[in-house]
């Protein structure tokens, strides 16, 4: 949001500077991201002096040009060359001198001295649109003849230097979504700044004077009805007669172009002006247009249609709600105006709305047409109750100053149920405890004064406050606190330099540590760790058959459609990572996350505990694809395969301290069609796919992906506590041999591991297969494997006796195991 420092100025006295000013508000909780300074007119027409024309001759080879000399309050007077048909001598005109900027259609254009025709030329006489200050080109713009020379143009325009305050309003602030709340801030601020030099007098907020306010006549009585108070808490009007639409005056479309407003007329400037000065929105009709004089405020049929300000019809959904007619609607309330009701140029008569709507009504509303306007902004934080009838006449009484008019009827004001002020009890003690720090009584009380707050009853122990309705946020004890804290200063709380600490233990296993050491191995292997949103579209359970839709948990009020279920799965944020970079020429990828899943079990009564309808588990997910290895001018590109991935996840496991001889393999149908699962004592730890093509080319991917889903609370609990051990190195020499088996095709290498290891001798250090091979001189339903075995006895050196006896221990073991024969 931004705000105006010359704006802000106006309600408050002040002589800090925008930095100033930047710094206490950002101290208060409302950072200022970015102070930048505004130009009315760009360049802030540096340069540009007020000159004397003392002569002016026709150009002696140009019909059109004007031979000047120009006073501009130097030693020397100017020659300069001009164009304008109403140049004359005697005039007090605009003058860029030498060296000025100008921007013509924001193209920088530089002043320079040069020849026109022959003749010389040291700067020009300008018009309106070259100064930037206005449209007109019909001629040099002629100043008063009590213009001084030489005086800066900037200065006899009264052009001010303002400054734009970027501030990051949080959504609990909406009582400084204009700035009347800003400065309340900020004079809360500087009493505080009084008070701590014995001063306890209050600075003021200055706000503008609506007494003046007054019906002139009863012409264009409307009446007002509230059908749905649930979502309308107060709505009032006030009827002009007789105005005129125009160009709004110079210092209103200066305040709102100082906040990045363009001005379009003065009524709607008005509006725009009230809203961003007391945060409260306000809707201005052409009274014309109200059908039967009546405005009725509710929520039309689901079905209903609309055509809005932006010319698009819109389908009402039965809960959105509207601002009407006798006839029909003319507003979705609280979010945008119908462009059949509006002010146009053509409009006399206006009805000014301000009213007060819930919140999450117009939240929804605004969410689901996809719309977010100033008003909208504020609605959906909620605005003060208290503003509704100043911002009225506020309104009311600069249209009829800047747009003519009579006030033709009495204020409507429809307030069922009046909004009362929240009263909280506040302990002193709880306040100190809670910041840390020593505080008065008395000054706690100054600070809510300050900030427009009322002291109901106070005694030596505790107080009660009455709240402003401005502030939704503040509703108990701590929030009084915060709110006193905010004034009082966070940077004034000094930091305690005394260290306090418990010694306790930590869970065994520890899961962060578990996963700090998962990190840092895949992280060495080149892996990098990515954090997508939870979020996800509802789209993406479509595309994996096994996810039943019914199973999502949906968002009430989503975001979007492409966010509007928790993720089922770590994939599809995975995958959208993979499309980002391949998009960007990064092909080769390896990844991995950690991030919860989440899952609805409808068949769950409602009556039972929600933690049993709605779960969430932890996982980690390794994406691998593209090359394992660059090509360069010794060795080709080297593709990643499933058997990588695979070699990685085990290595993982083993880092990880689990028992990998206790694993089980088995290829399985899993959601991606064939899987590898991997379970320990039945319980599954870890799937390894590739990723099917369908999926692929949803996301725009056309290069294999595997995939790892490790279910980590499920790993955890068979999670080991391997201690790395420092083992010398072997002194004694190993001995290398090699099998090559032919074996039904259904044997797996891992079961061959797994016979070894449980049969075999423990003298056995490694298993390697580094060949497999397949075809009809086998013989139908066989396949051979080449195998390598690392035998050493640490004790001594292996005799040839000692390792044939271990092979052929091996070689009846597979016999009679696999019915093996040995090639």
């Amino acid at each position: 949001m931004k705000i105006s420092y010359n704006w802000l100025r106006s309600y408050v006295s002040c002589e800090l500077t925008p930095y100033e000013v930047a710094d206490k508000l950002t101290f208060s909780g409302l950072e200022v991201e970015e102070v930048e300074k505004f130009e009315l007119v760009r360049g802030g027409l540096r340069g540009v002096v007020v000159g004397k024309v003392v002569s002016c001759e026709k150009h002696p080879e140009s019909d059109h040009l004007s031979i000047t000399k120009v006073d501009v309050g130097a030693e020397e007077l100017l020659d300069i060359v001009c164009g304008a048909p109403n140049v004359a001598a005697g005039q007090k005109v605009p003058v860029a001198t030498i060296g000025t900027t100008l921007y013509f259609d924001d193209k920088p254009i530089i002043i320079k001295k040069s020849k026109l025709r022959g003749m010389p030329s040291e700067g020009m006489i300008c018009a309106e649109d070259e100064l930037g200050i206005g449209t007109s080109h019909a001629g040099i713009m002629v100043l008063n003849d009590n213009a001084v020379v030489g005086t800066p143009f900037s200065d006899y325009m009264q052009m001010v230097d303002d400054y734009t305050l970027e501030i990051g309003l949080t959504a609990n602030r909406s009582d400084a979504t204009g700035h009347v709340g800003v400065a309340r801030d900020l004079c809360a601020l500087m009493s505080l700044d009084k008070y701590n030099n014995d001063d306890k007098s209050f600075v003021e907020l200055q706000m503008p004077d609506v007494s003046q306010f007054k019906v002139d006549n009863h012409n264009n009585e409307i009446s007002i009805e509230i059908e749905d108070t649930k979502s309308c808490f107060r709505y009032a009007g006030v009827s002009i007669s007789g105005v005129k639409v125009a160009e709004s005056p110079e210092w209103l479309k200066n305040r709102l172009k100082a906040i990045g407003l363009k001005p379009i007329n003065n009524i709607v400037d008005i509006g725009n002006f009230v809203l961003f000065e007391t945060g409260h929105p306000l809707h201005t009709f052409d009274a014309d247009k109200i059908e039967g004089n009546k405005i009725i405020v509710k929520k039309l049929p689901k079905g209903s249609k609309l055509t809005t300000f932006d010319t698009i019809e819109r389908e009402l959904t039965g809960e959105d709600l509207v601002i009407c007619n006798a006839k029909e609607g003319m507003v979705i309330a609280g979010v945008l105006g119908g462009i059949n009701s509006g002010i146009t140029d053509d409009t006399v008569n206006v009805f000014i709305e301000s009213a007060v709507f819930d919140p999450p009504t117009i939240r929804k509303t605004a969410k689901h047409h996809g719309i977010q306007t100033d008003a909208s902004f504020r609605y959906e934080r909620g605005v003060d109750p208290e503003m509704t009838i100043f911002a009225l006449k506020r309104a009311a009484l600069l249209i009829k100053e800047i747009a003519g008019g009579t006030i033709s009827s009495d204020i409507n004001d429809v307030y069922p149920t009046k909004i009362e002020r929240k009263i909280v009890t506040v302990n002193f003690d709880h306040v100190r405890q809670l910041i840390g720090k020593f505080i008065s009584n008395d000054e706690m009380e100054f600070i809510l004064l300050s900030m427009g707050m009322n002291i109901v009853t106070h005694n030596d122990t505790e107080m009660a406050v009455a709240v402003p309705c401005a502030k939704y946020d503040v509703t108990r004890e701590a929030d009084i606190i915060e709110e006193i804290l905010r004034i009082y200063g966070y940077n004034n709380v000094e930091i305690d330099r005394t260290n306090n600490f418990k010694v306790g233990s930590r869970l065994k296993p520890d899961n962060e540590k578990a996963k700090n050491t998962a990190s840092d191995f895949l992280t060495a292997l080149g892996f990098r760790e990515i954090m997508n949103n939870s979020l996800c579209a509802e789209e993406y359970t479509t595309l994996i058959p096994s996810l039943n839709a019914a199973d999502n948990v949906k968002l009430i009020n989503p975001l979007s459609k492409e966010l509007n279920i928790l993720r089922r799965d770590l994939i599809f944020g995975g995958l959208q990572s993979i499309s980002r970079n391949i998009n960007r020429k990064i092909k080769d990828i390896k990844f991995y996350e950690f991030g919860n899943t989440y899952l609805y079990h409808p068949e769950i009564p409602s009556n039972e505990n929600v933690r049993k309808r709605f779960t969430e588990s932890l996982h980690l997910s390794v994406l691998m694809t593209g090359n394992n290895t660059q090509e360069t001018w010794y060795a080709k590109e080297n593709e990643v395969t499933f058997f990588d991935l695979k070699s990685i996840i085990m290595r993982l496991f083993n880092r990880l301290g689990l028992n990998l001889s206790a694993f089980k393999e088995e290829e399985t149908d899993g959601k991606f069609g064939r899987t590898l699962s991997i379970s320990v004592n039945n319980t599954l730890i870890a799937t390894i796919s590739v990723v099917p093509t369908m999926l692929l080319n949803y996301f725009d991917i056309r290069q294999d992906v595997f995939y790892a889903d490790i279910m980590w609370e499920d790993m955890m609990k068979v999670y080991g506590k391997k201690v790395t051990k420092f083992a010398p190195l072997p002194k004694f020499p190993e001995v290398r041999r090699d099998l090559s088996l032919l074996v039904d095709s259904d044997i797996k290498f891992a079961d061959i591991v797994s016979l070894t290891k449980a049969k075999g001798s423990n003298l056995i250090r490694e298993i390697n297969l580094f060949d497999v091979y397949e075809g009809e001189k086998l013989g139908k339903g066989k396949k051979s494997y080449a195998i390598s075995y690392i035998i050493r006895d640490n004790d001594k050196t292996l005799t040839d006796a000692q390792t044939d006896k271990i092979m052929n221990h091996l070689i009846d073991l597979y016999k009679n195991v696999f019915e093996a024969v040995i090639r």
